[in-house]
């Protein structure tokens, strides 16, 4: 450390001006002296009662919006501090305007560095605007604050372990920017009007008919009358659209991901969703990934609740490559828990034989199913009766004024 030396400097310089009795050496070791026990006096205490704080003015943000970051650090102790450097990390998928980070060491991060002086009782606050031109859930921080003495001997530094969160939604396009026709985003749905049994709004009881599903027999009043019962539903036209999404982008057995590819799929996936919603049908998502917390596969069940579209922008700003299960087999699980008036919307970017037997099968057996395939591969053939869109590649690399951020 810089200060020892000027320490040993001081001390030669002492020695010698005792032996040669220089005056003049003598008053210049002792400067250095009290110059170094200043230094250090300085050092322990340049980094007390320092308040720091981060904010940004929004924490779930559409794609292409921006945000505020705003950066505060305060001295609040009567000693200045000539320097202090505050790197702040920072995600590098988002983009600042008018500052330069820098590359960090960390995969996907960058160090925003603030390097600056303050005055006793001085608080300094700087804000930063970001353009966020990707999807995901970013983290701002921790912060390493770093400051010491005038002279540069010592130095201290410490962690600010706070962390931001910052969720970017997909781009949502309009289905006639994708190529899917939007007045029949899902077969018929927009043609005919089906009356469907809602199994949530249940009426009341009536005596078995031949022919009743044993899945509608009330249990209780059964045993109750001596008789078997079958519950009788509320009919309704609100049609369920389960949206099931594919990660998968490459063939087997190769593993990674396209980037591009995925994104592509994402945003069909929520401008599917955003139609669906705003059409007022119910929508649901169901990916063949785990969450990160907690550790279950994503699975939205169709709803009208008034965040339903929020739940599924959430889920899918989190996306990532790594599949958990093939998607063939997620559809067939997933399948016998739907509710059988729903249609099934598949999108995939390599939709597998294994896949396409599935849906050929569910088809037959009665289900609604739509295939959506994205890419610029070869889409598949459509066959027994199976509603097939294809949404090619340049759809993501589009003009950003294209963007509905608030749903078309």
């Amino acid at each position: 450390m810089l200060g020892n030396y000027w320490l040993l400097i001081a001390a030669l310089l002492f020695i010698v001006s005792l032996i040669t009795h220089q005056v003049p050496l003598l008053l210049i070791s002792l400067l250095f002296i009290l110059a170094r026990g200043v230094a250090r006096l300085w050092e322990r205490y340049c980094l007390a009662r320092i308040d720091y704080n981060r904010r940004l003015n929004a924490h779930r943000v559409f794609f292409g919006d921006e945000v505020q970051l705003e950066v505060e650090v305060a001295n609040r102790k009567p000693l200045p501090l000539s320097w202090i450097q505050i790197d702040d990390e920072v995600p590098s998928d988002v983009i600042f305007e008018k500052v330069r980070v820098t590359p960090s060491h960390k995969a996907n991060r960058s160090v925003l560095t603030n390097l600056l002086s303050l005055s006793w009782y001085h608080k300094v606050t700087r804000r930063y605007h970001m353009r966020c031109l990707q999807r995901g859930l970013f983290a701002f921080g921790p912060t390493r604050i770093r400051s010491g003495d005038l002279f540069g001997f010592f130095s201290r530094g410490m962690e600010v372990p706070q962390v931001d969160y910052l969720m970017v939604y997909p781009r949502i396009l309009s289905l006639e920017k994708l190529g899917i026709i939007s007045n029949q985003p899902v077969g018929d749905i927009r043609t005919k009007r089906h009356i469907f049994q809602d199994p949530i709004l249940t009426l009341g009881v009536r005596e078995y008919q031949f022919g009743d599903s044993l899945k509608q027999i009330h249990w209780k009043s059964t045993a109750r009358i001596g008789q078997l019962q079958t519950k009788v539903f509320e009919p309704t036209t609100t049609m369920d659209i389960s949206i099931f999404m594919d990660v998968r982008t490459m063939p087997l057995p190769f593993w990674g991901g396209v980037p591009r590819l995925l994104e592509l799929v994402i945003i069909t996936a929520a401008s599917v969703a955003n139609h669906t919603i705003t059409s007022g049908h119910r929508a649901g998502l169901y990916v063949n990934q785990k969450k990160m917390f907690p550790d279950e596969i994503i699975r939205i069940p169709p709803s009208q609740h008034t965040d339903q579209m929020m739940h599924i922008l959430g889920a899918l700003a989190q996306v990532h490559p790594s599949e958990s299960m093939p998607m063939a087999r997620f559809v067939v699980n997933e399948s016998r828990n739907l509710p059988w008036g729903s249609t099934m919307v598949v999108i995939s970017a390599i939709p597998t034989d294994e896949l396409l037997a599935a849906l050929y099968n569910l088809r037959r057996a009665g289900r609604r199913v739509v295939l959506v395939q994205v890419g610029d591969a070869v889409p598949a053939l459509r066959t027994d009766g199976l509603t097939m869109y294809h949404v090619r590649d340049d759809v993501i690399w589009r003009d950003l004024d294209s963007v509905s951020v608030t749903g078309e």
